[in-house]
């Protein structure tokens, strides 16, 4: 099993969690960590072809997770380039070896809603797989471009591919934190819909995504089930984003993302969500 980004937020609690499963893990970072805990632990570069060969070297799974994640993380060139080039050598190089599972992070950003410098909104409420993107910052544009690797590896070398597209992911404490926020300025959280996700949790879908019987590339929303604001979905969306059509209702703190193809294809739910009040806005 090889992890590409193993130091990273999502990347440490996923390798802890594998190990605890049994696998042997090998993991590629840009820099050595403390905590990164694996069979074989490796330093490297996920865009050169010689790091990523060594890395791969055994694996019969992959779960690709290295990115520069947010578009302030480097120059626009850097962002775009590192990652899109670091997908599309991990699913190439694996794709050709015969490996038949990968899962990669891809992000609720692919919509580019939350960084875009324009004032829009989704076309519709709950967000879906289906979603119009509207893409204005180049680290959307490579999750974009990530998920269209992911379906050329599946369509040339047979590998199965599940991209996730998180939202903000983070620790317990911090996803508190972030709440408390929420509830003094709810209108900060609108363009991500409000829509969150415990470490644990990212940790949990990327073994489904590993373990789950499917064929072919897969681009899953997956979030809590709840949103991160103390406020009713319905009268958020009523005060914030009122001309939005939503294509159904929602009941209490639901989150406006259609879960449904996460839930039913990967059997995911989310076991760590935030415990909030229900306040009237």
């Amino acid at each position: 099993m090889l992890v590409t980004g193993a130091s990273g937020r999502i990347g440490l609690v996923t390798v802890q969690r594998l190990n605890e499963l049994g696998a042997l893990v090998t993991t590629l970072s840009a820099a050595e960590h403390p905590d990164v805990k694996a069979d074989r632990v490796l330093v490297g570069d996920t865009r050169s072809e010689a790091d990523v060969a060594d890395a791969l070297d055994g694996a019969e799974f992959v779960v690709h997770l290295a990115a520069l994640a947010h578009p302030s993380a480097g120059t626009p060139y850097d962002v775009y380039s590192i990652n899109v080039v670091s997908t599309f050598n991990v699913l190439a190089q694996a794709g050709a070896l015969g490996i038949k599972r990968a899962v990669m992070a891809s992000s609720i950003n692919a919509t580019g809603l939350i960084f875009n410098q324009h004032d829009v909104h989704p076309a519709y409420y709950p967000l879906d797989e289906r979603i119009p993107a509207d893409i204005a910052d180049p680290y959307s544009l490579s999750k974009q471009n990530d998920e269209n690797t992911a379906r050329m590896a599946w369509r040339r070398w047979g590998i199965d591919v599940v991209a996730l597209r998180f939202p903000h992911t983070n620790s317990a404490e911090i996803l508190q934190a972030q709440a408390d926020h929420m509830r003094d300025e709810p209108a900060s959280g609108l363009r991500e819909a409000w829509s969150y996700l415990d470490n644990r949790d990212a940790a949990y879908a990327i073994e489904l995504g590993l373990t789950r019987p499917l064929t072919g590339a897969h681009t899953f929303f997956v979030a809590a089930g709840t949103t991160n604001a103390p406020y009713p979905t319905e009268s958020l969306l009523d005060a914030l984003a009122p001309d939005v059509p939503r294509l159904r209702r929602f009941i209490g703190r639901e989150v406006p993302i259609d879960l449904t193809a996460v839930r039913t294809v990967l059997g995911f739910q989310a076991q760590h969500e935030l415990d909030l009040p229900n306040l009237e806005m």
